[in-house]
């Protein structure tokens, strides 16, 4: 059976990352540590702080880290091109160190992962280090939250192009699905004894993409991958919302619109159990997606005034008739 073998402890997610619907979950609310999966978060905020081009000398930060590392020595140059592959193929505590102390500084790239958490909904994840080592400082977050952050991370191309390589100059790909699963596009793995076995990726079959993030599952890759097979197999994707159709009218007062398409996984049985709620409050207009009655996804309606709308639209039927 599929979950036959899972810890009665662990935690699971799979998530539609298209609509950030949770399709499967095992605890995923209970804070646990995180050990090197931390450093999808801390590659996100060097990519969004940093240059890949910029250099950086390694200095004494590095002695305050041990386990898994690039060898890094003091004195040494690195791009952070360079530093991010070492960081997220190898896990390199060095590289963690060497980054967060060039980019922002120490204490505020702390203060930045944090925010970013914040920003992102994690709602229980607190970071106090850059690598995921719980000897003097500790990460905590849950499957859920690390999901979320997987699924804002994979956005990033040069994060995807990091992750999904498997090996660059002399270092190979820690992350063993990526040569075991065709499908995978990204991941990251973290051990302490502390911790367990923590893994968090993503796949993309047919248009589908999925997260799956796991804490304290020692069978990681085999979970991952039947997990992927059994929800890529379940569900399709539908778009519930095409932005250039979306449109309505209050009373020819307002036009209103969306920015955005919205995609959703779904089963062929759950179709009819979907619903849409639209909620006009001044200037927090959007519009709601539920599935039985729970909801899904706010999208933000925009407005422009019912006479400006038809005063473009004039004006542009007397340019095409010129």
């Amino acid at each position: 059976m599929l979950f036959a073998c899972v810890k009665v402890n662990a935690s699971i997610v799979v998530m539609d990352a298209s609509s950030k619907r949770v399709l499967y979950e095992k605890n995923m609310n209970e804070r646990k540590l995180i050990a090197s999966t931390t450093k999808i978060m801390t590659s996100i905020i060097a990519l969004e702080n940093g240059n890949l081009n910029d250099i950086y000398i390694v200095g004494e930060e590095i002695n305050k880290v041990t386990g898994s590392s690039i060898y890094s020595k003091i004195g040494e140059k690195y791009s952070l091109n360079d530093l991010l592959y070492g960081l997220m193929l190898r896990s390199g505590n060095d590289a963690s160190m060497v980054i967060s102390k060039n980019i922002l500084g120490y204490d505020e790239f702390i203060a930045k992962m944090n925010i970013k958490a914040y920003m992102l909904g994690m709602n229980n994840t607190s970071f106090e280090n850059p690598h995921g080592l719980n000897d003097d400082s500790f990460n905590y977050s849950t499957a859920y939250d690390l999901a979320l952050l997987m699924n804002y991370a994979i956005r990033n191309k040069d994060f995807l192009h990091i992750t999904s390589t498997k090996k660059y100059k002399d270092w190979y790909n820690k992350n063993e699905l990526l040569s075991n699963y065709k499908y995978l596009i990204s991941g990251k793995i973290g051990y302490t004894k502390k911790s367990g076995q923590v893994f968090v990726s993503a796949a993309k079959k047919d248009n589908k993409t999925l997260i799956i993030a796991s804490i304290d599952e020692a069978d990681k890759f085999n979970l991952h991958k039947r997990l992927y097979e059994k929800y890529f197999n379940e569900y399709k994707l539908y778009k519930i919302l095409n932005k250039n159709f979306f449109t309505f009218d209050n009373n020819n007062k307002n036009h209103y619109y969306i920015l955005n398409d919205f995609y959703m996984l779904i089963k062929d049985n759950e179709k009819n159990k979907i619903s849409i709620k639209v909620n006009l409050n001044n200037n927090l207009d959007y519009i709601s997606i539920f599935l039985d009655n729970k909801l899904i996804h706010n999208e933000k309606l925009y407005k422009i005034a019912y006479k400006d709308r038809m005063k473009s639209l004039k004006e542009k039927l007397l340019f095409f008739s010129l």
